[in-house]
């Protein structure tokens, strides 16, 4: 018998994307009693958190469940013995991305949100601000876990296991798209497809794909270089090199395409910048039609427009999982965890993203043993750029952050690093105070 509902706070609750989470808590209401949910946002977004919060609670209203939906600037009552909490939150709001996109740019470097020096620059930003979180977490609601989807997920879920004592699991929508993307190209149920994921954040192979308890690697491998696309909006679709991927015979992420196809993917960003904007541009415009849309007072579904955001799934992602552990369901997800040995290529300590079993005692990860040299390679040194990152971020260390960003395979050099760098610095100022 249940005795007492569930307190969750979500900050970053202002963003786009919280109709999503909204509808996903309602819709798995009869076993996961959502009593309390905390919207909790920054003055510079109090706008947005009002017109969003205000849809959620018409939302919780046509559904007819026990919800209450609370407004707040003020993080520390949300989290005042709070159940769970999610993090959907972007330090600098959408300006500090376009910066992100726009600096590497400038020295013929990818440029892009959550990898390359874009990533790097916003994980600075990030990392501060997560660990005070947690602060106010080990405080106020110890026992709760915290289910983060803050891009880049896997260095942020990593910093907070290394520095604080919070259980964490990172998040990703990429791996539920490949699944979504498999089930489609088998003409099979989502729930017939099993693929089991290994790597990193953003750099994630499906090492193995199943359906119905047949191995399809290598079919889904030869459908994927011919013509079936990857359907992930913030991700150009350049066509895969035939020969590399069906070597590989495993299934890249779409992110892969920075590293496999860097050359024609730096082309198209210079050409975006020039032209429509870089992709945080795109965002800033779509995410202005959206909030229009959710400030309709006669609005209380999750309205259609949201998957033209990109990140779709991740919210319902989220409520998966903590439905998963509330109710100790003993699932297999891919997430963002502890490696702890299940990839033996790796640290011990690292976060990996991989398949992992969820339960009410904690998420384990499923046991990988080495990987393959194809992909080992690249995995272990963007594992090493991701720890030095997290060191920088940490320590505010200057030297520490040029290794990081030299080691980067999508920055060219250490000169070039050193630039990008320095420009980093100067233009999130008042972001980066570790640095000062």
């Amino acid at each position: 018998m249940i005795e007492k509902g569930l307190k969750i706070a979500i900050i970053g609750g202002g963003s786009s994307y919280t109709p999503e989470i909204i509808e996903g808590f309602i819709n798995r209401y009869a076993e996961l009693p959502v009593k309390e949910l905390w919207l909790v946002d920054i003055e510079a977004g109090k706008d947005k958190l009002e017109i969003v919060g205000n849809l959620a609670k018409r939302m919780v209203k046509k559904a007819g469940v026990d919800c209450t939906i609370n407004l707040t600037l003020d993080r520390r009552s949300a989290l005042k013995d709070a159940d769970f909490v999610t993090t959907q939150f972007r330090v600098g709001l959408l300006d500090a991305r376009i910066r992100d996109e726009k600096i590497p740019l400038r020295y013929g470097c990818m440029g892009q949100e959550t990898t390359g020096a874009g990533g790097f620059a916003k994980a600075l930003r990030t990392i501060p601000v997560i660990l005070d979180i947690c602060r106010d977490m080990e405080e106020l609601c110890p026992d709760a876990w915290l289910v983060n989807f803050t891009n880049p997920s896997g260095i942020i879920t990593e910093a907070v296991l290394k520095h604080t004592k919070i259980k964490c699991v990172g998040l990703c929508n990429v791996p539920i798209l490949m699944q979504k993307m498999v089930a489609e190209m088998m003409e099979a149920e989502e729930t017939d497809i099993f693929v089991h994921f290994v790597g990193l954040n953003h750099l994630v192979w499906g090492r193995k794909v199943y359906c119905k308890g047949e191995d399809v690697t290598e079919k889904v491998v030869d459908l994927l270089v011919h013509d079936i696309q990857s359907g992930v909006k913030n991700i150009p679709e350049n066509e895969w090199v035939a020969e590399q991927i069906k070597d590989l015979n495993m299934l890249p992420c779409p992110y892969h395409r920075y590293f496999y196809l860097t050359d024609e993917m730096l082309k198209e960003e210079i050409e975006a910048a020039k032209t429509v904007g870089t992709r945080g541009e795109v965002v800033k415009k779509v995410e202005e039609e959206l909030f229009a849309i959710y400030a309709n007072q006669d609005l209380d579904v999750k309205p259609k427009q949201l998957e033209e955001r990109g990140g779709q799934y991740y919210s319902d992602a989220a409520c998966t999982l903590i439905h998963a552990i509330y109710n100790d369901k003993r699932i297999v997800m891919p997430v963002n965890v502890r490696n702890n040995g299940a990839i033996a290529d790796l640290p011990e300590n690292v976060v990996v993203e991989t398949s992992a079993l969820i339960t009410k005692h904690g998420v384990l990860p499923l046991n990988t043993g080495r990987v393959e040299t194809k992909i080992r390679g690249l995995m272990q040194v963007v594992k090493a750029y991701e720890e030095l990152t997290i060191e920088a971020a940490v320590t505010g260390d200057y030297g520490v952050a040029l290794q990081a960003l030299t080691m980067n395979p999508l920055v060219t050099s250490a000169g070039i690093a050193k630039k990008i760098l320095d420009d980093i610095l100067l233009e999130n100022k008042e972001y980066l105070p570790q640095f000062q």
